[in-house]
């Protein structure tokens, strides 16, 4: 069997840019900091899932001097959030592959060793976050042909949407943790 793989979607940390509705409330330059510091301690705890491929899928795809010992890079290329998830999984066409946000605090190489034992005998698994969205989704080799149509991202809809698409496949979930949006979500962490 091929090795596993784990991409982290990430918007590489710039000042002004990502984390907006963060940012109104603490100011560009603590946003930045957040960033920066909740991606750095994701890579170092992911880099403990042995026998992985380690993936950095960077956005802008021209901005990737974020330091990843231990990941390979890739851009995530034009599109909405759905066209450039699909086009990462398809990268790796007959393999396990995790996708995980940038921004979950909570996450461990434990949650990540999880999904792939589920995806033993599941074509697809679900990390929810409690805002409606997922903070993880993993597919087996057998995928939908459009896992990401017609999801209404960044809203309380985006993993019914998505796992409308893979009602004929079977799932499994995870468990269920916060991503940081806003100034709220840190607070309650």
């Amino acid at each position: 069997m091929s090795r596993p793989v784990v991409i982290v979607f990430a918007r590489i940390p710039r000042l002004g840019v990502g984390k907006r509705r963060l940012a109104r409330v603490v100011g560009d330059r603590a946003a930045l900091n957040f960033s920066r510091f909740a991606l750095a301690r994701l890579l170092r705890r992911l880099r403990r899932v042995r026998g992985a491929e380690l993936v950095l899928a960077a956005s802008p795809d021209h901005h990737a001097r974020f330091p990843a010992p231990g990941f390979t890079r890739m851009g995530q290329g034009q599109g909405d959030l759905g066209a450039r998830m699909q086009r990462a999984f398809k990268r790796f066409p007959r393999r396990r592959v995790v996708l995980v946000g940038s921004d979950i605090p909570d996450i461990e190489a434990t949650d990540i060793r999880m999904a792939f034992h589920c995806l033993r005998g599941a074509d697809a698994v679900f990390g929810p976050a409690h805002d409606g969205g997922y903070w993880l989704i993993g597919m087996a080799g057998r995928r939908p042909a459009a896992p990401f149509a017609d999801v209404r991202w960044s809203s309380e809809h985006a993993l019914a949407d998505t796992l409308r698409n893979f009602s004929s496949r079977r799932s499994a979930r995870l468990q269920v943790l916060n991503d940081i949006d806003d100034v709220k979500k840190i607070i309650l962490n």
